[in-house]
């Protein structure tokens, strides 16, 4: 599943978060690739334990967490650090996939989800379209300044590369409470369905109880915390 979600809405607060980005200082993307990504990554990522850096990493970490979309469909257990990455003319990220698991210790996740934040309005660059190869089917998402695009860490994607303009974006890993991909579409088609019953029937209707009584039933079954 690959989703598209309006993360952030309002022109003033990601007007505010650009001229914080303003203040980041920046280090060759390369650094936190691996082996095989580091031969085709072409970017550069801000220095996130500067103290601008750690302000925008817990205002951006907050409105993505508290996302009610992204929480229904990604049933996230963990999240990662946030990366701010930004692409210049004659900058990529070449064809990859995400290692399935990142950090040390504790702080070790799997990936099973990745999402693309994208900061700077489409208008501002040229190319620059996030690449995801799916199975059956490759879909070139440049989305609009805001959105976030949720999509599964085991694809291929790409970054095609900027010939005009810089690309600025914000990017992270989910690992789930729920690991296999069809049982969260599954959550996320129940959680859309009783969104939609609630507009409808009373709370406490046979119907909504029984919904209710079968998500719960099911996160439990597929749940690992």
């Amino acid at each position: 599943m690959i989703l598209v979600i309006n993360a952030i809405g309002d022109a003033d607060h990601l007007a505010a978060i650009s001229d914080r980005i303003d203040l980041l200082e920046w280090r060759d993307g390369r650094e936190t690739a691996g082996s095989v990504a580091r031969e085709v990554k072409r970017n550069e990522q801000a220095v996130m334990h500067s103290v601008p850096g750690r302000a925008l990493q817990d205002e951006l970490a907050g409105i993505i967490s508290d996302n009610p979309v992204l929480k229904a469909a990604a049933q996230p257990r963990r999240f990662s650090p946030l990366i701010i990455s930004r692409t210049g003319v004659g900058g990529q990220y070449g064809a990859h996939v995400d290692n399935a698991l990142m950090g040390r210790g504790a702080l070790r996740l799997r990936t099973d989800l990745s999402f693309t934040l994208f900061l700077t309005p489409p208008g501002e660059y040229e190319g620059g379209e996030l690449v995801i190869h799916a199975a059956g089917m490759t879909q070139e998402v440049k989305g609009e300044a805001g959105n976030l695009v949720l999509y599964p860490s085991g694809s291929i994607h790409e970054v095609r590369p900027v010939t005009r303009g810089t690309r600025i974006v914000c990017v992270g890993w989910i690992e789930s409470l729920v690991a296999d991909q069809a049982q969260r579409e599954m959550l996320f088609d129940l959680e859309n369905l009783r969104s939609t019953l609630r507009q409808q029937l009373p709370s406490q209707s046979a119907e909504l109880l029984t919904l209710d009584k079968t998500i719960a039933n099911l996160l439990r079954m597929w749940a690992r915390g």
